[in-house]
């Protein structure tokens, strides 16, 4: 069995065994075989293309975290039992905000210009982890359509050339090119469309991941900065603040009900 063939009867037998709608199914094998060789690059740039991008969405999603929840814990690991216990919690945690918290932390004890030090060149470093690949399903967005075009060029040359040889411009001699023109285009663009549409899904996926990463090492930078000076990290002044207004309501209501009954005598008197 040839392996075209076999390839193309897959989806085939995909419809016959689930039950689905074969004319669909049917209708796209046709209009591929009828697009000719140029469809096949078109479909390798699709099938590569969809293998980064879910390889890239599953890498980035993993490694997407709750860095507020993240962040507090690092603090009072910093607050409890200072920068061994942070790095122990900065190892256990995936994604890249936790390693170049555990990049800076390592060097905390050369001081804070030292960690800050690491935390921008490691950060530079996951920025080019998250970003694998996406050069390569960039390209494929590119191909992809250049290919089709490609297509095109070949279907139009052979329908010229079906013409030269009958030496008349009749409707059945070019159709067959022209058909193979505008679907090898038509697949080219519509391959483009759905990687582009994973790749700017990447993109933005990242950006936020960057995003979140420089916030969170400034908020590192400054614990440590807290810590060598011996302050408190994670000092809750929510509490005090809600205690001081409470006090000086406290203090203004009874302060107002003095008034009061010192103003009017008929309340005094007997």
């Amino acid at each position: 069995m040839k392996l075209v063939p076999f390839l193309l009867m897959l989806p085939q037998q995909a419809a016959e065994a689930t039950g689905g709608d074969q004319g669909v199914i049917n209708e796209l094998v046709s209009r591929f075989n009828e697009g000719g060789g140029w469809m096949w690059p078109v479909l390798i740039c699709l099938i590569i293309g969809l293998a980064i991008a879910f390889e890239r969405i599953i890498t980035l999603n993993m490694a997407d975290i709750n860095t507020r929840k993240f962040i507090l814990k690092v603090k009072r690991a910093l607050d409890e039992g200072g920068v061994p216990a942070a790095e122990e919690i900065c190892a256990k945690q995936r994604g890249p905000v936790a390693s170049v918290f555990q990049a800076g932390l390592l060097r905390a004890d050369e001081g804070v210009e030292a960690a800050e030090k690491a935390v921008v060149s490691y950060g530079s470093i996951e920025m080019s982890f998250l970003e694998r690949g996406l050069v390569w399903l960039s390209l494929f967005i590119s191909v992809a359509p250049m290919l089709g075009f490609l297509g095109t060029v070949i279907g139009m040359i052979r329908a010229f050339d079906a013409i030269e040889q009958a030496g008349d411009i009749s409707p059945s001699l070019v159709a067959g090119g022209i058909k193979v023109a505008l679907l090898t285009t038509a697949f080219g663009l519509i391959v483009a469309v759905i990687l582009q549409f994973f790749y700017n899904y990447a993109v933005s996926k990242i950006d936020r991941l960057v995003a979140e990463m420089e916030d969170a090492s400034i908020e590192l930078i400054d614990s440590l900065v807290l810590m060598k000076s011996g302050r408190p990290i994670t000092e809750d002044r929510s509490a005090e603040s809600i205690g001081e207004s409470t006090g000086e309501r406290v203090a203004e209501s009874s302060a107002d009900s003095d008034s009061t009954t010192g103003s009017d005598p008929s309340k005094t008197s007997v």
